[in-house]
C-alpha cells in the first residue's frame, strides 16, 4: 500500500522551474520528479515496486464432448476421467 502525505515546501524559484521543465520533458508529474530526486539523495529504491498484474493465458483447443448434467453417473464419469 502506498501512503502519500501532503506537505508545503519552500523551494528556490530556479530549482522549481528546472524540476517543472524536466517533468514536462519526460511526460511525468512534478511530484514524480521530486520523489525520484529525494529517493536518489536518500538512497531509497529508484521507484516504488509495480503492482502485480495478472496476465491471462489462453490457448486454442477443442471442446470436450458434451455430457448431460442431469445424468449424475455420466457427469461423475466425465469428472473422474473414466469416459
Amino acid at each position: 500500500m502506498h501512503i502519500c502525505m501532503r506537505t508545503t515546501l519552500d523551494i528556490e524559484d530556479g530549482l522549481l522551474r528546472r524540476a517543472r521543465r524536466k517533468a514536462v520533458e519526460e511526460g511525468r508529474t512534478l511530484t514524480a520528479v521530486i520523489e525520484e530526486a529525494l529517493r536518489r539523495l536518500l538512497g531509497g529504491p529508484a521507484r516504488p515496486a509495480r503492482r502485480f498484474r495478472l496476465r491471462w493465458v489462453t490457448r486454442r483447443g477443442v471442446a470436450p464432448p458434451a455430457v448431460d448434467v442431469a445424468d449424475r453417473e455420466a457427469l461423475y464419469e466425465r469428472l473422474d476421467g473414466r469416459r
